[in-house]
């Protein structure tokens, strides 16, 4: 008896220990619990590339969960090319959606999403339908930008922007595609995880 509960004990830190080294992955840490939006399986961030992992963004969000890319002025045109790359052709220009949800309402298919680790778990794990994992493509930096420009193209009332601090949220103007807006730009700068960032 005694050596059985051992061995349950022995089989069950074994497994927290495989989890914990999947979520480790090559410099990135998680604090905080990232599952798969589908499945809640713990995502495994070692599949993302090197690149990127190191960078300031990164590592206060796998402490928090939160992407302090959110409203930085000097990221958006960086975020905005990301996201017209890689996502709008989904989710459209505008994140009005096509093949894929909008993305710039209050509605989220996954409620999860209205949060920074949410988004985010998505946004690398992948969901339903055509959305896939997007470890494979974009870093998790490169993440965290494309979620400050989906984040930015938010068009209702702010009050329900879970993701903006209250100072945001007080300067926050709703989206309007119609108004000028930041152009996007392949430059990428220090503060937005670029050379030395």
């Amino acid at each position: 008896m005694t050596k059985t509960i051992f061995t349950k004990k022995a089989a069950a830190l074994l497994l927290a220990g495989a989890l914990g080294a999947g979520l480790v992955g090559f410099g990135a840490r998680a604090a905080i619990m990232l599952t798969n939006t589908v499945t809640g399986q713990p995502l495994d961030l070692s599949e993302a590339p090197e690149e990127g992992r190191d960078t300031e963004a990164v590592k206060t969000f796998l402490e928090t969960g939160k992407n302090i890319y959110n409203e930085k002025a000097v990221c958006l045109p960086k975020a905005h090319e990301i996201y017209l790359s890689m996502c709008s052709g989904c989710h459209g220009h505008y994140g009005e959606g096509k093949i894929g949800p909008g993305l710039n309402d209050s509605y989220w298919t996954y409620p999860k999403n209205e949060t920074d680790q949410g988004l985010f778990e998505t946004v690398f794990g992948g969901a339903n339908g055509q959305m896939g994992p997007m470890y494979g493509a974009l870093n998790m930096n490169e993440m965290l930008l494309a979620m400050a420009w989906v984040r930015h193209l938010y068009k209702d009332d702010p009050k329900g922007a879970v993701w903006l601090t209250d100072e945001q949220r007080s300067a926050f103007k709703p989206f309007d595609a119609n108004a000028k807006h930041v152009e996007a730009a392949e430059e990428l700068p220090d503060a937005c995880g670029g050379p030395a960032g």
